[in-house]
């Protein structure tokens, strides 16, 4: 590998193109193999794992499920837990991870849904749910409340968080 990300670098932070670079070392040399399934995110987490030179064998698939059909057609997201619990939520943010793992060969996928910019009537502008699932079966969750920062400051922090689960996740095994 070369060093950080190239193609967005004017968009991330330095910390976050390392963390993205240092991860995406640990997984090469452990053979692990990483997947996302983002919705509010829009790709932006596989952009950047993608931009880092010479991972490409660490980053194994993208799904980007912006609609709650695309959930529950590419990932296996029951709709009646989409219905149930709403698009942004744990459940909803599990399901897409442990939809992610059964649907690649990775062995660690990471999850995110949310508000990234206005939320709707009853929602929370800021608020996301993010899932690591790894093939073993064990999936953390968090949930973020980073306010009504604007979309591009969310999908950011969003994605901060994101590299932290998946090195968190790298580390357990």
């Amino acid at each position: 590998m070369n060093g950080p990300a190239q193609t967005l670098s004017p968009a991330f932070p330095d910390e976050v193109e390392q963390g993205a670079a240092s991860l995406l070392r640990a997984c090469c040399d452990r053979g692990v193999k990483l997947a996302t399934a983002e919705s509010c995110t829009g790709g932006l987490l596989a952009s950047l794992l993608t931009d880092v030179e010479g991972a490409s064998h660490a980053f194994e698939r993208g799904f980007i499920v912006y609609s709650d059909e695309a959930k529950c057609e590419l990932l296996g997201v029951a709709r009646d837990r989409i219905d149930a619990c709403g698009a942004v939520s744990r459940e909803v943010a599990i399901a897409m991870a442990r939809g992610a793992i059964a649907t690649s060969s990775a062995d660690i996928a990471l999850a995110v849904t949310g508000y990234a910019g206005a939320a709707p009537d009853g929602g929370e502008a800021g608020l996301v749910h993010l899932a690591c699932a790894r093939r073993d079966g064990a999936t953390d969750h968090r949930e973020m409340h980073f306010g009504d920062i604007g979309r591009g400051p969310v999908r950011i922090a969003a994605v901060r968080v994101a590299l932290d689960m998946m090195k968190q996740a790298l580390d357990g095994d």
